[in-house]
């Protein structure tokens, strides 16, 4: 057997010195080893950056999660709102003020109402006659309603509360709550009577309003159109 020393092999770093077979071995396994545990790290190195990589491609961009949306409220509602929902929208509520005051007391029965709009010879606004006047002015003073004209306890237009049809429900209930009235003479751009407004009106269709934002509120609880992707 050999003991190493036979195969004459030369140490590269120097060429005079002969390494026995062992030692060569020996120095080999160490360059090999080293070799191997760099390439091993550059490998790790490698798939770690192939991996930081592949994860940086695969991730998406994060999303801003889509905001819930209320179902919408609409604004507060306009008087013209109010008042297509009343009594007074398909009636002539009108009457003039020369008639007597009886004849206001029969339309205000004939029409369930409060109140009327006077208007003069020309047909302009001169006034509100309502059921308070009668009963503070005629029944109380124990005049006679068929004697007396209209004009006699009206409220003159020159202390009249008035609306536009684009004042706001609250708006106009404010008038009302200010002034103690019930009642709302509506007016154009162009000072015309078009129409008239009750407390009664006012209420309901604040009712209305807010019955719909329940609803709203009541749907966005239950995931119901309250928010994308509802029903």
């Amino acid at each position: 057997a050999n003991d190493g020393n036979a195969s004459g092999l030369r140490n590269p770093l120097n060429g005079n010195k002969k390494l026995s077979t062992r030692e060569m071995l020996s120095r080999v396994s160490t360059n090999v080893l080293r070799r191997a545990i760099m390439a091993r790290g550059s490998n790790i190195v490698a798939a770690a950056a192939l991996s930081s990589s592949s994860l940086l491609t695969s991730v998406q961009p994060v999303q801003k999660p889509q905001q819930r949306m209320m179902g919408t409220l609409r604004d507060s509602p306009a008087a013209e709102s109010s008042w297509k929902q009343s009594c007074y929208f398909e009636m002539d509520f009108t009457v003039p003020e020369e008639s007597t005051v009886y004849e206001a007391v029969q339309k205000f029965a004939a029409f369930n109402i409060g109140a009327l709009v006077t208007v003069d010879e020309s047909g302009k606004l001169s006034g509100v006659v309502s059921e308070r006047d009668y009963v503070n002015k005629i029944a109380l003073l124990g005049k006679n309603s068929k004697d007396t004209k209209i004009k006699e306890i009206s409220t003159k237009s020159a202390n009249l509360v008035t609306a536009t049809p684009a004042d706001s429900v609250e708006a106009c209930m404010q008038k009302m709550m200010g002034k103690d009235i019930r009642h709302l003479p509506l007016l154009d751009d162009n000072g015309k009577v078009i129409g008239m407004l009750s407390i009664k009106d006012l209420v309901k269709e604040m009712v209305r309003e807010k019955e719909e934002a329940i609803k709203v509120l009541e749907n966005f609880a239950l995931g119901k159109g309250g928010h994308f992707g509802g029903e």
